[in-house]
């Protein structure tokens, strides 16, 4: 038997990929993580299948139900908040398996990112704006951050930004970005993207911490943060320039 991580999506039912639902319909047990997820994302699962939610357990504890699950010849599910290859933990629980001797492997899922910038409509790589899309978090009761990886060295590109566990520390990371995006750059909060609790929060580097206090907002959002937020900005594509040259090269 194999474990299959699986992204979930960003919480919604219906933005779980095909091959997702299928696994799920499939999978004898599913691990899930309930802090994140809207418990519809389990209706795909069958009706007798085991459901784990991780939110209280340890990583010895997943992996024992992982472990255990295998060697019982049952299909499992490792379902992950948003997409497997950001912030999912699967890079020490794959180690272990391998170390178990246990085959896994893994489905992508829609970001999270990826359903806020939806939720407002708005695309994060604007012409002539930004070309560029820094995906990084904060550090307040969890793993180090690399020194490499200060926000101010992020914030020295300008590029647009998407804050993933920060919200706790909302007021203080926009007094550092403040230097380099200016007080008046937009920023959006989006909290529960996707799923039926969805709450948006519009504001700028300057105020939008206030709106997240007042909002009581703690877990379960993500920030983004730059010009390309802004609907009135930016130019036009390159690639459908109607002055573009589009004769074929080909003899």
């Amino acid at each position: 038997m194999t474990v299959h991580f699986v992204g979930a999506g960003p919480g919604a039912a219906d933005l779980i990929t095909l091959r997702a639902a299928t696994m799920l319909a499939a999978a004898d047990v599913v691990l899930y993580p309930g802090t994140y997820l809207d418990t519809e994302v389990l209706g795909h699962a069958r009706a007798d299948a085991r459901l784990v939610d991780t939110q209280d357990l340890d990583l010895d504890q997943i992996l024992g139900e992982l472990v255990e699950a295998h060697r019982a010849g049952r299909d499992v599910v490792r379902l992950v908040s948003g997409d497997p290859s950001l912030y999912s933990a699967v890079a020490e629980q794959a180690r272990r398996l391998d170390a178990a001797g246990v085959a896994w492997d893994v489905t992508p899922g829609v970001p999270a990112y990826a359903a806020a910038a939806a939720a407002v409509g708005r695309e994060l790589t604007v012409p002539l704006v930004s070309q560029s899309v820094v995906l990084t978090r904060a550090q307040a009761r969890s793993t180090a951050m690399p020194e490499s990886e200060a926000l101010a060295r992020f914030a020295a590109t300008r590029a647009t930004l998407a804050l993933h566990l920060a919200i706790t520390r909302t007021r203080e990371l926009m007094a550092e970005l403040e230097g380099e995006y200016g007080a008046d750059c937009p920023v959006v909060v989006v909290h529960r993207a996707s799923q039926p609790e969805e709450q948006v929060l519009r504001g700028t580097v300057a105020d939008i911490a206030d709106q997240v206090e007042a909002a009581g907002l703690r877990q379960a959002a993500v920030v983004l943060v730059g010009r390309a937020l802004d609907p009135s900005g930016g130019g036009e594509s390159f690639l459908y320039d109607p002055a573009r040259d589009r004769s074929s090269k080909r003899p």
